[in-house]
């Protein structure tokens, strides 16, 4: 992220054009490794975007004073050169309360809002200024020791030795002149005033064991945010997306697209159309509700939603085992699906003579007989049709 008067590299940006968008902030003293356990199930769902504190991972230093306000309105400058309309953030420690100023400065641009591991204010004005003195005079190496087990769990630091140095290095590479202009920010920092300005739902997210920001001011912080739930996770210190990647990702999804019967509902319409899915819901008794709960819930919100498939990879997939298995009625129910989508029905004809290989002519000929009658009644003038 660069600020007014330090030309910076802008964000880091993953994911599918069109997708809704992610911003990710992380705190003082890390870079865009912070994510790398997030961003690998959020980039196939999301434009993820990654923005550095100035200073930090190579973006440039501060050309002066730093404030929250100051360095929001820079983000959203760079979120505007993007195109980036509507978002939501995700923040941790400072990350969390530069979140809390955007979304506090634009509610009408903000979706959903998590917050973790973070507060109104955090730490003490004078531990802030003095930490900012000590890098002014010794650099990064004077606060190494100090930082990394508020940081991390002894725990985790014993059992995770390749992560624990990678965020140790990763701390030691950021511009002293910046890390303590951040301190000092941190010194005077209080969203308490602006906190009534936030309209986004809000989950908080802390570590049980966290020496910085503590579960009882989560609790304080959920009470000054109407609605906002808490979740705190066992053992975890600071960065406890670090420390409960999993746990904490699944949160997060949770929040930002609804728990997995809610997500799996959502892909279901999405993979069949809204016209298949209402049937199929008229249809549902009392005897079948629970076997659909199940097919929703784990089919369609768990498998169907992994990111490491694209959607048109897992609907060849889906095509192939139809075919394989003869299921000729349900074949034809993912090819309208598939062509609704935007799969071209040259893809569909190499897919089919690719199963006559491995399935056998007599079941790609029903195959090919099955496609063609999606073809010729979706546009009975086009390839394979006869004119109406």
């Amino acid at each position: 992220m660069s600020v007014p008067g330090a030309p910076g590299p802008g964000l880091k940006v993953e994911g599918e054009a069109g997708a809704p968008a992610l911003l990710l902030l992380g705190s003082l003293g890390t870079g865009d490794e912070l994510w790398a356990p997030q961003v690998r199930r959020l980039r196939g769902r999301f434009l993820v975007i990654r923005a550095g504190l100035p200073g930090h991972g190579g973006a440039p230093p501060p050309g002066g004073p730093l404030s929250l306000a100051r360095l929001a309105q820079a983000l959203l400058d760079e979120l505007d050169s993007l195109g980036v309309g509507r978002f939501s953030l995700c923040g941790l420690s400072l990350g969390g309360m530069l979140a809390m100023e955007i979304a506090a400065t634009v509610p009408e641009r903000v979706e959903r809002l998590l917050l973790a591991s973070t507060g109104a204010r955090i730490g003490e004005p004078g531990a802030w200024r003095a930490r900012a003195a000590r890098v002014r005079a010794g650099g990064m190496d004077a606060i190494l020791s100090e930082v990394l087990p508020r940081w991390l769990t002894p725990e985790f630091r014993e059992a995770e030795p390749v992560r624990t140095e990678a965020l140790r290095r990763s701390l030691a590479a950021v511009d002293a002149g910046a890390y303590a202009a951040l301190c000092e920010l941190l010194a005077e920092a209080d969203l308490g005033p602006r906190l009534e300005l936030i309209r986004a739902p809000a989950r908080l997210v802390y570590g049980a064991a966290d020496l910085v920001t503590t579960p009882a001011q989560g609790l304080e912080l959920m009470a000054r945010l109407p609605g906002a739930g808490l979740q705190v996770l066992p053992g975890a210190g600071h960065l406890v997306n670090v420390e409960r990647a999993q746990g904490f990702t699944e949160l997060l999804l949770e929040h930002l697209l609804g728990g997995q019967l809610e997500r799996g509902a959502r892909v279901r319409r999405e993979v069949l159309g809204e016209a298949h899915v209402d049937r199929a819901e008229a249809r549902t008794s009392d005897f079948t509700a629970d076997f659909q709960e199940l097919l929703t819930r784990y089919a369609w919100g768990e498998v169907w939603d992994r990111p490491g498939l694209s959607r048109s990879q897992r609907r060849l997939v889906t095509l192939a085992a139809l075919v394989a298995m003869g299921r000729w009625e349900e074949l034809e129910m993912h090819v309208r699906a598939a062509l609704e989508d935007g799969l071209e029905p040259d893809l569909l004809r190499e897919l089919l003579l690719q199963l006559a290989v491995y399935c056998g002519l007599p079941a790609a000929h029903t195959a090919f007989q099955r496609v063609e009658r999606v073809l010729v009644e979706r546009d009975p003038e086009g390839p394979g049709g006869e004119p109406a």
